[in-house]
């Protein structure tokens, strides 16, 4: 049985066999679809998050493979499995191409196997995406940049399906509060779940700029972030998305989140550190960017929200976006338990 956080599944010859054939493992003992997540930040239950209430308003089991469970907190509500107790399922879907999804999937080979992009990526292919190609049967995004970033990450050249982002689904009504400024944080230091994004003393110095010339600063921290940096501020308990409902304007490294603040119609100032990575429609829903402490107060002064069409190519359609992404992986669930069953009967006769 899974369980959070102190699952012991204990899989075995017979488990792993099931999991490996699906359709095999229904006809044995119903159960709930269940779908296998592995990611490029291999800790990082924050980006399977936002698919949660999806899963259980289907009824389904969604169980993130993780390395070991070092780094997964006591209360994180997403439940986690190493390869040592992988519980059955119908499908694996990576979301990139790095070491650990591509390790994940060569040890549950016999899965079937579907990519969904779920944070940004550069448009280089992976050093690792070949051996995922011959295997997927659904490539899915957010947007249509975002499909044409992911398709070049993963060297793909068939279509990609556009869903939206799970994050749009429940966006809070935007009413910003005067000199109310959000900081959206990234990484400082790479660890072993992930890399770090360079500019975190641009934004700190960009902060103390706007404070001193009379902005509340109220910091949405990565859920990486060393949050010692960011203590002489006040923290959101709520979180980066929530939090922007409340502010004029949002200031900070651009990432996965800027798009889905700037859906709410936020205004929005990227702080570019030149070693910065980040694709061009990441940085399209910005207002302005900048590179020195003192471009801040006047880039926040004349900041305006992005433009609807950057929106859309940057995030895809609003709203419903979970129940596509989920429908596309019922759709391939399908698809290769009909197969299966039909190499099955091809194979007795």
């Amino acid at each position: 049985m899974v369980m959070l956080r102190r699952t012991v599944l204990k899989a075995g010859a017979l488990g792993i066999g099931l999991a490996a054939t699906p359709g095999l493992a229904l006809a044995a003992r119903p159960r709930r679809t269940r779908v296998l997540v592995a990611t490029n930040e291999p800790w990082g239950t924050y980006h399977a998050q936002p698919l949660l209430a999806e899963a259980a308003r289907r009824g389904w089991e969604l169980v993130q493979v993780v390395p070991d469970l070092t780094q997964i907190k006591p209360d994180d509500p997403v439940t986690v499995a190493t390869l040592n107790d992988v519980p059955q399922a119908d499908l694996l879907v990576v979301n990139g191409a790095s070491d650990w999804p591509a390790d994940v999937a060569a040890a549950l080979r016999r899965l079937p196997l579907a990519a969904s992009s779920l944070a940004y990526l550069t448009p280089v292919e992976a050093p690792r995406a070949k051996e995922l190609r011959s295997r997927l049967e659904l490539v899915t995004a957010a947007s249509p940049a975002e499909s044409d970033v992911f398709a070049k990450y993963l060297g793909w050249r068939r279509h990609v399906r556009m869903v939206g982002s799970a994050q749009t689904d429940n966006l809070p009504k935007y009413a910003p509060e005067q000199d109310r400024v959000l900081v959206l944080t990234s990484v400082t230091h790479p660890d072993q779940t992930g890399n770090a994004a360079p500019g975190t003393q641009l934004l700190l110095d960009a902060a103390a700029k706007l404070e001193a010339a009379g902005k509340h600063i109220v910091v949405g921290l990565h859920p990486r972030e060393d949050r010692t940096l960011w203590e002489q501020y006040e923290i959101s308990a709520l979180g980066s998305v929530p939090e922007s409902a409340s502010v004029e304007c949002a200031v900070g490294i651009p990432g996965t989140v800027f798009p889905i603040v700037a859906a709410m119609g936020v205004p929005l100032v990227g702080c570019v550190d030149p070693k910065l990575n980040v694709p061009a429609y990441i940085l399209s829903v910005c207002s302005s960017t900048i590179d020195a402490p003192e471009d801040a107060v006047p880039a926040i002064a004349s900041a305006k929200p992005a433009s609807r069409g950057a929106v859309f190519d940057a995030v895809g359609p609003i709203g419903g976006s979970a129940r596509r992404l989920y429908s596309a992986w019922h759709a391939t669930i399908q698809t290769t338990r009909c197969n299966l069953t039909a190499a099955t009967v091809t194979s007795t006769r």
